[in-house]
């Protein structure tokens, strides 16, 4: 716990806080809503960056703690930032589907589904950036480019699928719809579990082969 605490009030990069913000894209009409996973994605990268450029990771490495409590630091800093995000859109969601209704013809309405997507987003991008990272404690953009990339992927994929056919219950705030639409969050909800902990292990072991 000490070091997520050093980890929130000094190695985080003011844009980590910045983005949470941006959950209220969500309000937005007519909105790729799934930028806002992008910015999710792109505020660690600029955390672990900035940890780089100020040598945070060798900082706590010269500490008497055990390197894996490093990587399971960072898990958690970025586990909190992404999820407070989705939590601060929250409020944002119930305002668009109350006053915004209609269906978003750039891509996937903000409803239960679209948090579900999200979660899995966030996953894919958490396991490869993190764990590709680790390799070196040093390649943020190398990490960052693998990792973006099937995270796009997926977002595409999140704003094309409820306009195939038959998928337009994806795209509904109605009701009956968003009990259709729980096993896609549940989905995400696994998916970033099981996410948080093999990245953690992963990573942890292979950080304890970096020679700082």
């Amino acid at each position: 716990m000490q070091c997520l605490y050093k980890d929130l009030r000094l190695a985080a990069h003011p844009t980590l806080y910045i983005f949470i913000l941006l959950g209220a894209l969500v309000i937005v009409p007519s909105y790729p809503y799934s930028l806002v996973f992008f910015f999710g994605c792109l505020a660690p990268f600029i955390t672990m960056m900035y940890g780089r450029e100020t040598n945070d990771i060798y900082y706590m490495a010269l500490l008497p703690i055990e390197k894996r409590k490093i990587v399971t630091s960072k898990c958690f800093l970025f586990a909190v930032t992404q999820l407070s995000q989705l939590l601060f859109s929250i409020p944002f969601t119930i305002l668009h589907a109350v006053y915004l209704p209609q269906s978003n013809v750039v891509g996937l309405n903000p409803n239960i589904a679209y948090y579900g997507f999200g979660l899995m987003i966030y996953a894919i991008f958490h396991f490869i950036f993190l764990t590709e990272f680790f390799k070196t404690a040093y390649k943020t953009g190398k990490a960052f480019i693998f990792g973006i990339i099937p995270a796009v992927i997926c977002m595409i994929a999140m704003e094309v699928l409820p306009h195939l056919p038959g998928t337009d219950w994806l795209n509904s705030t109605i009701s009956f719809d968003l009990l259709l639409q729980l096993p896609v969050l549940a989905g995400g909800i696994i998916c970033y579990a099981i996410s948080m902990i093999l990245t953690n292990i992963i990573a942890a072991k292979q950080f304890e082969k970096v020679d700082l």
